[in-house]
């Protein structure tokens, strides 16, 4: 029995240039949608506040019209501080600044402040959470300063120093410095046992303890107190500025008031308002940067 021979006939190559097209269409699609995504994430995170800010300056217009005398209107703090909003780095000497000076001068005070409250804070944050007998004596003295507002301390500092720049940096340190103390005390005493046996185990020494274990775990708890810190020290030399003069955003809301120039005042508020929100944003930024670094590690 014979059976007939396969025969097999050869397969045609397939042109890899025939291929080209449809990669790279491929290609141009998925660029399209991540594009299309990442304008979407982009306008449902500018379009809701742009609109409510809209809403609230035609509210705003329409409750005040244009009547002079009292708060002015948004198109009349147009009208009246333009020169003042295109131009903010106008420098004439002595206290006649933009408000772009005013503000950095203010800058500057609170990052002298508040770094020295930051490393103070949580040491003696670090201090109470580990310490029982520390916790004890000083939780209650701090629970007790912290409810102090903070005008009510520039009294003190003025007799203490006798001048205006280290007055104000200590107001600013002794209003911040209360969360920072309180946030880490609770990051301390919420450290997993588990990081405290491993510590045993390895017989770290304290300084090792404090930059592998205790530092990464509480790291969280440190930059929700740097937040809350930030803010009050921008609010403490905001406050403190407006009685102790000189340069700075405090002094030229009070300077303005002084003039009657409303319109300046409202512009002066929106340059305070937007640095304080770009600073506890700076520090969210550093803290999850720090926060990735740790887990990596």
């Amino acid at each position: 029995m014979t059976f007939p021979k396969p025969s097999f006939s050869p397969a045609e190559p397939i042109a890899v240039e025939s291929l080209a097209p449809a990669a790279s269409g491929e290609t141009r699609v998925s660029g399209l949608a991540e594009v299309a995504r990442r304008a979407g994430a982009a306008a449902a995170a500018v379009i809701p506040p742009l609109l409510t800010l809209l809403t609230v300056l035609g509210v705003w217009q329409l409750a005040v019209g244009d009547s002079y005398g009292g708060l002015p209107s948004p198109s009349q703090v147009w009208l009246g501080s333009k020169d003042l909003i295109l131009d903010p780095f106008y420098d004439h000497g002595g206290v006649d600044k933009g408000l772009f000076w005013h503000v950095l001068t203010s800058l500057k005070r609170v990052g002298v402040g508040f770094s020295i409250s930051a490393v103070c804070g949580v040491m003696l944050g670090v201090l109470i959470g580990s310490n029982r007998w520390a916790h004890r004596g000083l939780d209650p003295i701090f629970q007790v300063l912290r409810t102090v507002p903070p005008l009510a301390w520039l009294p003190i500092s003025l007799a203490a120093f006798r001048e205006a720049q280290p007055s104000a940096l200590f107001v600013i340190f002794i209003t911040s410095i209360w969360p920072i103390i309180i946030n880490t005390a609770v990051g301390v005493r919420n450290i997993p046992t588990d990081y405290v046996n491993v510590a045993k185990v390895l017989r770290l020494s304290p300084v090792e303890y404090f930059f592998k274990i205790l530092l990464p775990a509480t790291t969280p708890y440190i930059f929700t107190g740097l937040r809350i810190g930030i803010g009050m020290s921008w609010l403490a030399i905001v406050a403190s500025e407006m009685l102790l003069g000189g340069v700075g955003v405090g002094f030229f809301i009070w300077d303005q008031y002084n003039a009657s120039r409303i319109s300046d005042i409202i512009v002066a508020l929106a340059w305070v308002g937007l640095t304080g929100f770009f600073l506890d944003r700076l520090v969210a930024l550093l803290g999850h940067v720090i926060s990735r670094d740790d887990a990596a590690s």
